[in-house]
């Protein structure tokens, strides 16, 4: 059986991977969708032609991994593609966002997408592909999402570094790093706590509809990097150049228009 897995499935970027591989990839028999919320994991289910196999986990705890993994142990299946899509973030300074919500933060984003990427390595076979949900946040330190980019700064790396070590085996390993993606619930919850007034506007944001989509494209294409924007593409090219002193003082202004 080869199967498919999508974590942060319920809502906002995966739930929209679940819709994209419905319609351009017909070569699973199976997704394992994995998120927190069940009810909105069983709707997922009913609407996706593919049969969806429900995780209703939480990532950051370590039994929910000692599940999949214990899943993909007893069911044995070729995992033909990992998204780790589950995320958080808070946008506030240092006095802002709890010491509760920044373990959160580097939790999931970081040590779960790392554990859910070596459960699911043993399970992969050559033209396998594994896509790691960063941001732009990652090319630069960004001040009042200073854990929150840093996070997504280790995830690309990692995704950088991993992809290296398994070109023999064949596994294509893409770091997608959008901009904001202004129809999740990101912005919402990331503002809470005072965030909101810390970042005023979210100019020029994207759709998961089109993020999803590039960003596939970019994976079965076998890029290193997807920038599914012109936003974050130019980002990207701007962080090898200019200095980040330089970076966060352009942000500072930014993030008050």
């Amino acid at each position: 059986m080869r199967i498919a897995v999508i974590t942060g499935a319920s809502s906002g970027l995966g739930r929209e991977y679940v819709r994209e591989i419905n319609e351009r990839e017909a070569d699973y028999e199976e997704i394992w969708a994995i998120a927190r919320r069940a009810s909105q994991l069983e709707e997922l289910r009913h609407s996706s032609r593919i049969p969806v196999r429900i995780f209703a986990l939480d990532l950051t705890e370590e039994e929910s991994i000692r599940e999949i993994e214990r899943a993909l142990l007893e069911e044995k299946p070729e995992v033909g593609l990992l998204i780790n899509a589950a995320g958080f973030g808070k946008i506030g300074n240092y006095g802002e966002i709890s010491r509760m919500e920044t373990d959160r933060m580097i939790d999931l984003n970081c040590r779960a997408a790392v554990d859910m990427t070596y459960v699911c390595l043993p399970h992969m076979v050559r033209g396998s592909r594994i896509m790691e949900i960063c941001s732009t946040a990652a090319f630069q330190p960004f001040q009042h999402l200073s854990v929150y980019a840093a996070t997504k700064a280790f995830l690309y790396r990692f995704s950088r570094a991993l992809r290296v070590e398994l070109f023999p085996r064949g596994i294509k390993v893409t770091a997608v790093c959008p901009y904001w993606i202004r129809d999740t619930e990101f912005i919402p919850v990331a503002s809470g706590s005072g965030g909101s007034s810390r970042i005023r506007h979210f100019p020029l944001s994207h759709t998961v509809r089109s993020v999803a989509f590039h960003s596939l494209l970019d994976s079965r294409l076998g890029f290193a990097v997807s920038t599914p924007g012109i936003v974050c593409t130019l980002h990207r090219i701007a962080a090898k150049f200019i200095p980040s002193e330089l970076m966060m003082g352009i942000w500072a202004l930014i993030r008050r228009l």
